[in-house]
């Protein structure tokens, strides 16, 4: 039976890559689609969302919703590795909604739908899902499990020293999420950077003349070149698609428990995510953490994911 999931995001080539192993995964109902500022802002965001879920055109259509702007820093970065329009200025048409849904309301809707039986894949800011909480504070009871993107175990950061981009962006909300009492597993900086793709993927992506692999086609080359440019790396990081893995094949890694929290202040440490792991204070976990995955499994069943999106799409 497929797991159903709402899948929040701010598509970022990355994201825009998990959404094409995620739409066509036969693990994963996706029921909602939300868009969330971060890597791009709320309406590019929204746009995003809307124009990948139209181009890709998967079996089942989930329900969109639209981000908010939020209050989160500007940051140079995104537009050098992903493009003005964040997915590498691919330009995908998109039809207009008269009347978009807040992303928080068809978070609230899609939870109270189908209680206990609903889990959330966040690979954006947490925004949405903080704001889903205070909507309505029932719905906390009734999320199956939250698969966090972000963080990082070691406290090496990629926006700052100490803090990665979606704790970093909104760190009042990550913190809300992570002390809320939900069932959580967080995937951090420490694991997505074991999984790294070789231009080599280029050769493995489903043919150009299907819809996924017409946008794959554009969108990953730019990754790699931009990579190369602005950071002098080679190999690329999909910190979104392994998130996805965490929902479909959860055996591809190792959690352990932690208490853990997200600093929401202070010039050097802004979304630094605490983890507690002295030996004395065990018992107060609230949510567990990636620490290992077999990147070399993670890695071909990404592949083989998008080879399933170019046969089906």
């Amino acid at each position: 039976m497929a797991r159903k999931v709402i899948i929040d995001c701010d598509p970022g080539i990355g994201d825009a890559v998990a959404l094409c192993l995620a739409l066509f995964d036969p693990h994963l109902e996706v029921v909602a689609l939300t868009a969330t500022e971060g890597r791009v802002t709320a309406e590019q965001a929204s746009r995003n969302v809307q124009a990948l879920v139209e181009h890709l055109d998967p079996p089942r259509l989930a329900r969109v919703g639209s981000a908010s702007p939020s209050v989160g820093p500007p940051l140079s970065e995104s537009p050098r590795l992903n493009g003005a329009d964040g997915l590498g200025n691919v330009g995908l048409a998109v039809s207009e909604l008269h009347r978009p849904h807040p992303a928080e309301k068809i978070i609230c809707d899609a939870i109270r739908s189908a209680p206990d039986e609903v889990s959330l894949i966040t690979l954006g800011p947490l925004t949405n899902v903080a704001r889903a909480f205070q909507r309505d504070p029932t719905v906390v009871e009734m999320v199956d499990r939250i698969i966090i993107c972000g963080g990082s175990i070691n406290g090496i950061g990629d926006v700052t020293p100490v803090a990665e981009f979606n704790m970093y962006y909104d760190p009042e909300s990550a913190r809300t999420v992570f002390c809320s009492p939900t069932t959580k597993t967080v995937v951090p900086l420490d694991v997505s950077r074991e999984v790294l793709f070789s231009l080599a993927m280029v050769e493995e992506l489903p043919p150009e003349t299907t819809p996924a692999g017409a946008l794959l086609h554009r969108i990953v080359p730019f990754a790699f070149r931009s990579y190369r440019q602005e950071l002098g790396q080679e190999l690329i990081r999909l910190q979104g698609a392994v998130a996805i893995l965490a929902a479909t094949h959860p055996d591809l890694f190792q959690t352990e428990p932690f208490e853990g929290d997200v600093e929401t202040s202070g010039a050097l440490t802004t979304g630094y995510t605490v983890f507690d792991r002295r030996s004395h204070v065990r018992g107060r976990e609230n949510l567990e953490v990636a620490t290992k995955v077999d990147a070399e499994s993670a890695v071909a069943l990404v592949q083989a994911g998008l080879k399933r999106a170019g046969r089906q799409a």
